[in-house]
């Protein structure tokens, strides 16, 4: 095994761009979810009701975002 066994291929930097504007959008999804999950929480708060079912789904969606921004983001790899 040499050393060009262990080198990554080299990634288009119009392919990284992409992905970065991916990320990006992704980012902003993380963050419309976290304002989304505390419209939930305020109102059920509000109700004096317990935590809803929707926040667990809601949470569940944003580990999977970041999952995927962790998969994706080619400068946190760098």
């Amino acid at each position: 095994m040499n050393e060009s066994d262990n080198e990554k291929p080299a990634v288009d930097p119009e392919v990284i761009e992409h992905l970065q504007e991916v990320v990006s959008q992704l980012r902003e999804s993380v963050s419309k979810l976290d304002d989304v999950a505390m419209d939930v929480l305020r109102s059920a708060y509000s109700r004096r009701e317990g935590r809803p079912a929707i926040d667990k789904t809601i949470t569940q969606a944003r580990r999977a975002i970041e999952k995927a921004i962790h998969l994706i983001d080619i400068e946190s790899h760098s």
